[in-house]
């Protein structure tokens, strides 16, 4: 049994992944959000929820009692901000595994047609981003898992396959359930993964744009 901080716990895939938790595992799980309010919890014998801002290092430092390990399913134009003091917290009280959601493009490694497509979509401000903060990340002491799922769907499927950081990206799509499903093994298995960046796709979904899109 493991103690799990989720920053973030308002997302789609953490809102996922607490269901996955809860379902398969006997984890303690702590919610960290900005609002409280917008979250309601299921199992309030295994579930705390904390309200707070996730570029606090004292907020997160105040969460992090008892934590064996951190999954951040964070965003927004401020992610290097989150990133900084996620691993500024994490250093102060010293816990060193951390699980944290980027996006796919952030090292160019997304090939053809698709990897211009991405960049279109995402470049002047998005990809920026999310490339300083797994920079951040990378650079620190901890033991991290850099996950970089491809686009998100709300499919209702758990089928996926990963690659490594220097490797071509695969595929243009990936089910929300099947990065929560990633993010669970990882919780179950700290060690596997090890400052690793994984990119996460659906198998068979090449193409120059996701299939949604």
């Amino acid at each position: 049994m493991s103690n799990v901080l989720i920053l973030g716990a308002n997302g789609n895939i953490a809102k996922l992944v607490e269901k996955q938790i809860l379902t398969e595992t006997d984890h303690h799980l702590t919610l960290f959000l900005r609002n409280a309010k917008r979250l309601s919890i299921s199992d309030p014998s295994r579930e705390t929820v904390i309200e707070g801002d996730a570029t606090d290092v004292r907020s997160i430092v105040a969460a992090l009692d008892g934590i064996d390990i951190v999954y951040a399913n964070l965003a927004g134009k401020n992610i290097e901000d989150e990133a900084k003091a996620t691993l500024a917290a994490m250093d102060q009280v010293g816990i060193d595994r951390l699980i944290w959601i980027s996006t796919l493009g952030i090292y160019d490694e997304v090939p053809g047609n698709f990897g211009k497509w991405n960049h279109q979509q995402l470049d002047g401000g998005y990809l920026e981003t999310y490339a300083a903060a797994a920079k951040v990340i990378e650079n620190s002491g901890l033991k991290y898992t850099i996950i970089r799922p491809a686009w998100l769907s709300n499919d209702d499927i758990v089928s996926y396959e990963t690659t490594q950081r220097d490797d071509p990206f695969k595929g243009t799509k990936v089910s929300r359930k099947s990065i929560a499903d990633f993010v669970v093994r990882l919780i179950n298995d700290p060690s596997a993964q090890v400052r690793h960046s994984v990119g996460v796709n659906q198998p068979n979904t090449d193409g120059d744009k996701p299939s949604f899109m």
